[in-house]
């Protein structure tokens, strides 16, 4: 039965649009470096741009921060996006390199929210990827074992430990990272932004990017930029402009729900009493965070891949329904909590599972693709970039993920029925786990 009383909304649910757009933009300009978006990714590059010189011009179709920058869970996490124990099998050598950009990333963006001071309700809990059956307590555990190995500052513990609802078993503490807020952090880099030497243009759509010998022109509706060099930090959006390269990725709409607020004491009654951030093992997670207004808000469990153009839009009801009663399975002394609001919005997941950066054409570079962990990624590796742009030397971490050709192999998981495969399986696992194979809340002695 879908949940009543639920608000569903295109907006994002952490904060309110800025009451001051920047204007479009109205005919002819030149610049030394156009970016094309205003993520985090966009907005980092354009501001160390700024902050280094260089004549920088940022072009956003709606507002800065958006899209899934103020749209997302709001967890940092200091871990790869996809199962470690593919990545380290499919990528021996490089897994290691993905784990220290990873937590640098972390690392790169608390200071970042310190030195803008943007106050983002930023607490540093970590992250816990927890198993709701002992299948999934034994991936945990194998988990840990890699992303150490690799360098990770991760730790397995059972529930008890690690502070979690009583209905998981344990899991793998990511220790670097925390919980915060996705849209105070955005609209604090927009502000930042602002108020540097570049040129922001919000309400910009982009038509088209056209190299044109030693530049570029980037054209938009009202006007056009002409550019030494331009970055595409155009995320899930990107499959709207012919310059990316074809199958760089694909648009996934995630939806997030949030409760009313609970009353004091009850998550910590849960035996939730860690307060960090929770990702499931399923092989589409689940996620569930509290906030500082005293609710909780849990997504993800099910993607609906994007066709034709990717607009603004609300979550399916039937999507919404699905993760309602996720929570309740976790969270079963919860089951009289009511759902308050949903919301939703586009992230971009690329055919390995790894950020990738490069130069799609001649003086057009591009940079996409964290997976889901865009909240540390995304502006850690915008800002590489445009130090690599200033004439710096490709930091390691930006190195780990640089493509020498734009050259990507079609996926074939991003799609509807792929997609619902993966749910039902999921779905069907669980149903096991209920039924006596590994049942919610008993502790694994192991």
């Amino acid at each position: 039965m879908t949940p009543s009383g639920i608000t569903y909304s295109v907006q994002p649910g952490w904060a309110e649009p800025p009451a001051d757009p920047a204007p479009a933009l109205q005919g002819g300009i030149r610049c030394d470096v156009a970016v094309v978006g205003g993520g985090y990714a966009g907005m980092a590059a354009a501001l160390r741009l700024a902050e280094r010189g260089v004549d920088v011009v940022l072009l956003e179709g709606g507002y800065c921060g958006g899209g899934a920058s103020s749209r997302n869970a709001g967890q940092l996490t200091g871990a790869p996006a996809g199962d470690p124990e593919m990545l380290s099998a499919l990528y021996p050598r490089r897994f290691p390199r993905l784990v220290h950009l990873a937590e640098g990333a972390v690392r790169f963006t608390e200071e970042l929210m310190a030195r803008l001071d943007t106050d983002c309700e930023y607490r540093p809990t970590g992250n816990i990827g927890a198993a709701v059956s002992k299948g999934q307590l034994r991936k945990a555990r194998r988990k840990a074992r890699i992303l150490k190995k690799a360098g990770a500052d991760a730790e397995f513990g059972d529930a008890r430990d690690l502070g979690l609802p009583d209905s998981f078993l344990g899991g793998v503490h990511e220790r670097a990272g925390g919980l915060l807020n996705p849209g105070a952090f955005a609209l604090g880099i927009r502000e930042a932004l602002l108020r540097s030497g570049a040129r922001v243009f919000e309400g910009t759509p982009v038509r088209a990017v056209d190299p044109q010998g030693a530049r570029v022109v980037v054209r938009t509706a009202g006007g056009h930029v002409r550019a030494e060099r331009v970055v595409l930090a155009t995320n899930a959006y990107s499959r709207a402009l012919a310059a990316t390269p074809s199958r760089l990725a694909a648009p996934v709409f995630v939806s997030l729900v949030e409760t009313e607020p609970i009353g004091p004491g009850r998550l910590e009654a849960t035996g939730w009493t860690s307060g960090a951030g929770i990702a499931t093992q399923h092989n589409l997670m689940e996620s569930y965070r509290p906030t500082p207004r005293g609710t909780v808000v849990f997504g993800v469990r099910r993607l609906q891949p994007g066709r034709g153009a990717v607009r603004e839009r609300e979550p399916g009801a039937a999507v919404v329904t699905d993760l309602v009663r996720g929570f309740h399975a976790r969270f079963p002394s919860l089951r009289d909590i009511a759902p308050q609001r949903a919301w939703g919005g586009w992230v971009a997941l690329t055919p390995s599972w790894l950020p990738v950066a490069g130069e799609a054409a001649r003086n057009v570079f591009y940079m996409i693709g964290c997976n889901g962990h865009g909240l540390a990624q995304a502006p850690y590796l915008g800002t590489l970039l445009a130090d690599r742009l200033a004439g710096d030397e490709t930091h390691e971490d930006l190195a780990a993920v640089w493509r020498k050709r734009p050259s990507f192999a079609p996926s074939p998981v991003f799609n509807a029925p792929a997609l619902r495969a993966v749910w039902a399986v999921d779905r069907l696992a669980d149903r096991l786990n209920s039924t006596g194979h590994a049942g919610p809340g008993k502790r694994d002695p192991s």
